[in-house]
C-alpha cells in the first residue's frame, strides 16, 4: 500500500555539532485482534528522539491472507508522516514501526523502515537499531548469488540474510539465530512473519530493547518510556544475544541458547564453579563462538535514553543525575547559577545543583517544533541554526556566573556559539562541564560520531578547547566514573579510548563521513 502525500522540505547542509542516534524500534502484536497502527504511531512518537529524519509502519492481519502486509513510510517526524486516515487504513493486529537517523546509508525515502521483503517462505518486515562492521562482505555474498538491492542500507542485508536462512530452517526463529552468527557489530531487531513477532539483539547489547505487556498484547521496544506512552508494563529486557518469539499459543519464549565458559574452555553451568557461573549468566552470548563481555553503548545513557526511560534495569534519569554529581565532584568552581543544553543536558545540571549546593535554573528556551526535517540556514545566512532551535533568557543569566552542563562536544562550533550567547545575554563568567569524557575516536556502532579529524579533542588538550569555544573554563566527565553510570554493566567507551569491543570495520560504510 502506498498512500502518497507530499513529503516534507529536507536538507542537510553543514554537519551539525550534535550526536545523533541511528534509529528506534517498536513492535506490537495484539492477540485479541485489535487494529495495532494507531499503538505503534503512538510508541513512536514517544522514541522520536532516537531518529527524526524518516519513519514507517507496518502490520499484518493474522488472521486475514497470509503474507499481505499493508506499510507507508516516509520522510520527516511521526506526526509529518502519518495522518488518521493513514492509521484508519491499516488493518492489521501485528506490526512494527521505526524511527531513522541515518549514520550508514543516504537520508532519501527508499532507505526508511521497516523493510518488507517478499520470498518464497511468505513475507518479512524488519526494523534494526544498530550498525553492523562487516555490511561490505555480507553484501557482496549475497550480489554473488544474484541478489538485487533496493537500499543502500545493512538493514536490507540483514533481511536477505535472514529469508536464505528460511529457505533450509524449520522456522523463522533459526532463521534468524543463523543469520546472526554473520552478523557483527551492533543491532537490536523487531521481526514481523505473518504469525510472529520476533525481538534479536547483538550479544555485546550495544543497543537496548524491551518487551511490554498491555491486556492481550506484547510490544518489543527500544525504550521503556514508548510502554509508559501506551500504558503498557515493562516485563523485562531482551538480554545481549537473546532470540525472542511472541506468538499467542507461546506468548514470549526465548530460542536462544545460553554458553557458557570457564577459562576459554567451553562448559556446562553445572560444571562452573559459583562464581564462573554468576559471571557467566551476566555475560551470555549468542553463539558459542562469539564468547564476549557485553558492551552497552554508554551515550544510551548520557544522551540518546529519554530520561524517563529504563535501559538494561537502569534508570537514564539517574544515571545523569550521577553524571552531575561527579562532575561538581571531580571539577568545582564558584557560581550563581547551574544550567543545562536542552534536554539531555538538563538532568546532569541538576545532578551538578544537588552535589555542589549551587543553584539550578533555566537558561534557555528550545523551540519544540524543530526536526531534522527544517531547512538549515547556509552558511552566508545571518540566521543560525543553534539561534533557531535556542534562545537565552536574559532575566536568568545577566551578571551572573553560569556553569552551564551539555552532554558532549563534537566539533565544537555549537558550544562556541552557546557560550556567546550567554555572554551576548550578560552572563559575566560562563563555565562549561560536560557530563562524558572528550571524544578522541569514531563510533562504528550506530553514534554518528565522525572522523578522528572532525573531532575537536583530537590532537588538543583541553585548555586548546577552552579557548576555542570561549569558555572561561571547561572540564570533562572522567573515564573512570563512566561504569558507575550503568550500575557496574560492562559498557563500550571505544569513542573515548580507540578500545573496541571488536575490530572496526576495514571500510567506513557510516555514510557522510568518511575517514
Amino acid at each position: 500500500m502506498n498512500l502518497g502525500q507530499t513529503e516534507p522540505i529536507y536538507e542537510q547542509q553543514e554537519p551539525m555539532d550534535e550526536l545523533r542516534e541511528e534509529c528506534g524500534v517498536f513492535g506490537i502484536y495484539d492477540f485479541s485482534g485489535e487494529d495495532v497502527a494507531s499503538t505503534i504511531y503512538y510508541g513512536l512518537f514517544a522514541l522520536q528522539h532516537r531518529g527524526q529524519e524518516s519513519c514507517g509502519i507496518a502490520v499484518s492481519d493474522t488472521n486475514g491472507p497470509k503474507g499481505k502486509v499493508l506499510s507507508h513510510k516516509g520522510m520527516g517526524l511521526v506526526n509529518e508522516v502519518f495522518t488518521g486516515e493513514h492509521l484508519a487504513q491499516m488493518k492489521g493486529d501485528i506490526g512494527v514501526g521505526h524511527v531513522r537517523y541515518s549514520t550508514a546509508g543516504g537520508s532519501t525515502r527508499e532507505n526508511a523502515q521497516p523493510l518488507v521483503l517478499n520470498y518464497v517462505k511468505g513475507t518479512l518486515a524488519l526494523a534494526h537499531n544498530g550498525n553492523l562492521v562487516n555490511t561490505p562482505e555480507l553484501r557482496r555474498e549475497l550480489e554473488l548469488g544474484g541478489a538485487i538491492f533496493q537500499t543502500t542500507i545493512d538493514t536490507e542485508v540483514i533481511a536477505y540474510h535472514i529469508a536464505r536462512e528460511r529457505v533450509r530452517t524449520r522456522n523463522v526463529e533459526e532463521a534468524v539465530a543463523n543469520a546472526m552468527k554473520k552478523l557483527k557489530g551492533a543491532y537490536s531487531l523487531i521481526i514481523m512473519s505473518p504469525r510472529k513477532l520476533i525481538g534479536a539483539r547483538d550479544p555485546y547489547g550495544f543497543r537496548p530493547l524491551c518487551i511490554g505487556k498491555r491486556d492481550h498484547a506484547y510490544i518489543l521496544a527500544s525504550e521503556t518510556c514508548a510502554l509508559d506512552t501506551i500504558g503498557a508494563a515493562y516485563v523485562r529486557d531482551v538480554e545481549p544475544g537473546e532470540i525472542v518469539t511472541i506468538t499467542p499459543k507461546n506468548t514470549v519464549v526465548s530460542s536462544t541458547e545460553k554458553h557458557y565458559v570457564q577459562g576459554g574452555i567451553p562448559a556446562a553451568k553445572e560444571d562452573l564453579d559459583e562464581e564462573a557461573a554468576i559471571a557467566s549468566d551476566r555475560t551470555m552470548c549468542f553463539p558459542p563462538e562469539r564468547q564476549c563481555e557485553t558492551a552497552r553503548c554508554v551515550f544510551e545513557y548520557i544522551y540518546f535514553g529519554r530520561a524517563d526511560s529504563y535501559l538494561d534495569g537502569v534508570s537514564v534519569y539517574d544515571s545523569r543525575i550521577r553524571a552531575g554529581r561527579y562532575l561538581a565532584m571531580d571539577s568545582p568552581v564558584e557560581a550563581d547559577l547551574v544550567v543545562g543544553v536542552p534536554e539531555s543536558g538538563n538532568v546532569a545540571a541538576l545532578g551538578y545543583s544537588l552535589e555542589s549546593g549551587i543553584p539550578y535554573g533555566m537558561a534557555f528556551m528550545k523551540n519544540s517544533y524543530v526536526g531534522r526535517t527544517f531547512i538549515k540556514p547556509g552558511q552566508s545566512s545571518r540566521e543560525s541554526s543553534v539561534r533557531v532551535k535556542l534562545n537565552v533568557l536574559r532575566e536568568a543569566v545577566e551578571g551572573k556566573r553560569v556553569i552551564m552542563i551539555d552532554d558532549s562536544i563534537v566539533r565544537g562550533t555549537t558550544s562556541d556559539r552557546i557560550v556567546r550567547m550567554l555572554r551576548d545575554a550578560g552572563a559575566k563568567e560562563v563555565h562549561m562541564r560536560v557530563s562524558s569524557p572528550p571524544f578522541l575516536y569514531p563510533c562504528y556502532f550506530g553514534t554518528d560520531v565522525p572522523a578522528r579529524e572532525q573531532l575537536i579533542a583530537y590532537n588538543r588538550e583541553i585548555e586548546d578547547i577552552r579557548r576555542i569555544i570561549g569558555a572561561d573554563s571547561l572540564a570533562y566527565l572522567s573515564l573512570e566514573r563512566l561504569p558507575e553510570l550503568t550500575g557496574g554493566l560492562p559498557i563500550c567507551n571505544g569513542c573515548f579510548t580507540g578500545k573496541y569491543p571488536m575490530d572496526p570495520p576495514s571500510e567506513d560504510i557510516r555514510g557522510d563521513y568518511i575517514h
